[in-house]
């Protein structure tokens, strides 16, 4: 099936658009895909940032709390003279209205003498305490996340240790551990010295809050930071604080809808955050889904990782948002691409129209319409092209005109020859027998007669005139004889140098400089040797004596470019006048003297050259020299 240029405009046109399109969709996706990425990775790094600061307030709340309670003097006067029920009354306020999980008084050698939530437990040492040996020793409050042991839970209280006590439940990509269960907690604790009014240490109280299956911080970093906001019925953030692997106070939710406490994090991010103690800022597997997250180490009051903090976004949001980007972006593209064809395809016309012309104008050229011209051309390139075009054509035209006049005079002239050929046949033929009589006759007489006879000059002037009249007739059978000529396979140079070498030492050349440019690489050429022999015999002849006084003869060989041997005879002589130029070549026409040619010599050459389907070409200007140039196939 033929397709229209048109048509393979119009599709080339869609292929560089769909191939362009393509890429600048992909590169354009792979930047909104990367952006939003990024976007949602900073959003969850600032949430991390508002969720730590939640955090860190909460530590500095219950710091301030111990403070406080600590510089209560006339409490602690009453306690140094021994009314504990009295401090008890007090500080039992004090828990409740601070929602302390643990409030505890300890003497100067960390001993327990008031333990609110469990009273009944004194006298313990808690010297061994890392935060509390700070205060002991710094004299100076200090709070930070704390892992407590079940053992100290229990003296706090059983529901302490029972709300620490959490199983493990499998989950995906987690690392494997062998423990089922954890019974220590984490806790935000804070101690603070005591000090009476006279500036005496009397001893130490401390107290905190238990961060296991309390999720009082979680849900209000995820009401703070995410507003509660949902998509398609699940939370959209979530907040989680591990302690070690372990979610123990978390908003993530399970498949049933209960909160995802004693899941794990997956290993990947346990071996970032708690083994590398860098934060993970990357999407993560959480219990069942995909989120983008970021967790960072939570240190107790020694730096050691003991838990992570976490915040996450549901990822599906932004998958979806990315799907739903992709589908415009795309969309938007193959609408760009129908509008960038429909226009390609007005456009090619555009173009087309004046190619069409072209053809069509090159058709009527091909036909021999030499009139035809391309009108209306635009000022473009293509219109440039026409112009062309139309300067082309008038160039055929004028050339077509110089070729007919030229074939003209070249059939005028073959047929001139070829009559002038027939006619000096039957005239040479005529005159040459009653020539030889007059020529024999005259011999005879002539010997006869003395040297002092005044009858001989008159017979030698017949014998003289007789002979020349002879060579006139010899040259008008040479004209006229279509002898075939007997070609072989002969080297130009050679018979260059033969033509030569037969005239170099005759007086009438002394004066004149031979120059030889013949090329080495010349190829052998079919030939009548005796031919052109005579035909190269004939132009240095010319030659010579067109420089009576003395000049340059220069003989160059050469190859075409379109395939002839071409032999060049350059002389310096008298050349012939512009009016003479197009009777070169008529039989009986000459420039010489009279007596000193027959005019025949080019009449006879040109008619050899073109025996040997080749073209003989005489250029000259007069009094500078004459150019002959022979060409000849291979």
């Amino acid at each position: 099936m033929k397709i229209s240029l048109r048509t393979k405009l119009a599709l080339s046109f869609l292929t560089v658009i769909i191939i362009s399109g393509f890429f600048t969709t992909f590169a354009g996706l792979y930047l909104i895909e990367n952006t939003i990425v990024k976007q949602a990775q900073d959003k969850v790094r600032v949430d991390l940032n508002s969720a730590r600061e939640i955090y860190e307030q909460k530590i500095k709340d219950v710091k301030e709390i111990i403070r406080l309670t600590a510089t209560r003097v006339l409490l602690f006067e009453t306690l140094r003279g021994g009314n504990i029920p009295a401090v008890r009354r007090q500080l039992e306020k004090v828990r409740k209205e601070e929602a302390l999980d643990i409030l505890t008084v300890t003497d100067t050698d960390g001993r327990v003498i008031l333990r609110l939530r469990n009273p009944k437990i004194v006298g313990d040492d808690q010297s061994n305490d890392k935060l509390l040996k700070k205060v002991f020793l710094e004299k100076k409050e200090y709070a930070s996340t704390m892992i407590i042991a079940k053992e100290e839970l229990l003296k706090e209280g059983e529901d302490l240790a029972q709300r620490a006590h959490i199983k493990y439940i499998p989950t995906p990509k987690a690392r494997f551990r062998p423990e089922t269960e954890e019974t220590a907690g984490m806790m935000i604790k804070a101690g603070a010295p005591i000090f009476a009014r006279d500036g005496e240490f009397i001893g130490i109280i401390y107290g905190g809050k238990l961060l296991n299956q309390d999720y009082t911080i979680v849900d209000k970093i995820k009401d703070t930071v995410f507003q509660g906001i949902k998509y398609k019925g699940k939370d959209i953030g979530t907040a989680t604080i591990f302690q070690d692997d372990l979610r123990i106070a978390t908003n993530v939710l399970k498949e049933d809808g209960t909160r995802a406490i004693g899941t794990r994090i997956a290993q990947e991010v346990y071996e970032q955050v708690i083994i590398k103690g860098k934060p993970w800022i990357e999407r993560a597997f959480v219990v069942n889904d995909w989120y983008i997250t970021a967790y960072e180490p939570i240190k107790d009051i020694s730096g050691k990782i003991i838990g992570i903090l976490y915040v996450g976004m549901l990822e599906k949001r932004f998958t979806d948002l990315k799907k739903e980007v992709t589908f415009i972006f795309t969309g938007v593209t193959l609408v760009g691409i129908i509008f960038v064809l429909a226009i390609s395809y007005f456009l090619a016309g555009q173009i087309l129209n004046p190619i069409e012309n072209l053809i069509r104008a090159s058709r009527e050229l091909g036909q021999g319409n030499l009139e035809y011209r391309i009108k209306n051309i635009p000022k473009d390139e293509i219109g440039k092209l026409a112009e062309t075009f139309n300067f082309m054509a008038d160039s055929l035209k004028t050339r077509d005109e110089k070729l007919k006049e030229t074939t003209k005079e070249q059939l005028m002239r073959s047929e001139k020859l070829a009559s002038i050929g027939r006619l000096a046949a039957g005239v040479a033929h005529e005159i040459n027998n009653p020539l030889t009589g007059i020529l024999t006759f005259s011999h005879l007489l002539l010997k006869k007669k003395s040297s002092d006879d005044p009858e001989r000059e008159k017979l030698e002037t017949i014998i003289n005139e007789t002979t020349r009249c002879r060579a006139i007739v010899k040259g008008l059978l040479d004209f006229a004889r279509q002898t075939k000529p007997e070609k072989k396979f002969a080297d130009l140079n050679e018979i260059i140098e033969y033509s030569l070498s037969l005239v170099e030492r005759h007086a009438s050349f002394h004066d004149i400089k031979m120059i030889r440019e013949l090329s080495p690489s010349l190829p052998r050429a079919r030939v009548d040797v005796n031919q052109i022999q005579q035909v190269f015999m004939n132009i240095i002849i010319n030659a010579q004596e067109a420089m009576p006084e003395g000049g340059t003869l220069t003989i160059k060989s050469s190859i075409t470019e379109n395939g002839f041997i071409e032999i060049r005879f350059i002389d310096t002589g008298c050349g012939v006048p512009e009016e003479n130029m197009d009777k070169l070549f008529d039989p009986f026409f000459t420039t010489k003297h009279e007596g000193k040619g027959t005019g025949l010599g080019l009449a006879v050459s040109y008619g050899i050259i073109e025996g040997h389907q080749g073209n003989i070409e005489i250029q000259s200007k007069l009094n500078k020299g004459t150019t002959v140039i022979i060409r000849l196939p291979f």
